[in-house]
């Protein structure tokens, strides 16, 4: 494996967050924790694409909340796909938006950031949960490494009952909510149940070696 270079590094209120390219590929690190880079955007895709097919069918124009800019492999597919309406992306890194608006990863989203749908909300998700006022028809949350390997501690609350409970309210009858995992966790799908949410299941994706990545997806009842 080639070294990665490092392109940028900043300190912010959550902690460093750094930028580096390893051949021609981006990697996002969080506080000494790997958390994506542009080799492979399936699972991201996946994201979108697996709450979009959960929705009650003929519903026009979905709403959707993607929790973590992140690379914007997420991003990019909602914004590329006509049937999203409105197209929310909440993040809390002010380095992760300068990078795509103008850094080395804005040919990555450009046409997504350029997009009259999309509106970047630079926020943590977790307090934009709990208070904020606007229902969503889908939550597509990729903030973490999964419910069981958070970034930063505060994250953890987001799938506690209670931070479950606030996504729940954020969501339309009908709307799923999809979370990405770099594996699969039967704990998470349990404690969706317990929240309240109907439909739960889990899609993978299988990686090159190791444990599938996944979306755990839930459906706030009608």
């Amino acid at each position: 494996m080639p070294s990665p270079v490092t392109l940028d590094r900043r300190e912010g209120p959550y902690g460093e967050v750094v930028l580096r390219r390893r051949d021609e590929h981006f990697e996002i690190i969080a506080n000494g924790t790997f958390l994506m880079d542009t080799s492979d955007g399936r699972s991201e895709r996946l994201l979108i694409d697996a709450a979009f097919d959960a929705l009650p069918a003929g519903r026009t124009a979905p709403s959707v909340l993607i929790g973590g800019l992140g690379v914007g492999f997420s991003l990019a597919h909602a914004a590329a796909d006509p049937r999203w309406g409105r197209i929310a992306v909440v993040e809390r890194e002010s380095a992760i938006i300068d990078w795509h608006r103008n850094g080395p990863l804005a040919p990555l989203s450009a046409e997504a950031l350029a997009d009259p749908r999309t509106e970047v909300l630079h926020t943590d998700l977790v307090a934009h949960l709990r208070t904020s006022t606007e229902t969503y028809d889908a939550l597509c949350l990729d903030i973490d490494n999964g419910p069981d390997w958070t970034v930063t501690e505060d994250n953890g609350s987001l799938y506690s009952p209670a931070g479950l409970a606030a996504c729940k309210d954020r969501l339309t009858p009908g709307g799923v909510l999809a979370v990405w995992s770099a594996q699969p966790s039967s704990t998470f799908e349990d404690s969706l149940r317990n929240a309240g949410f109907s439909a739960v299941r889990t899609e993978e994706i299988r990686v090159a070696r190791g444990v599938p990545d996944v979306v755990h997806l839930g459906v706030r009842p009608a």
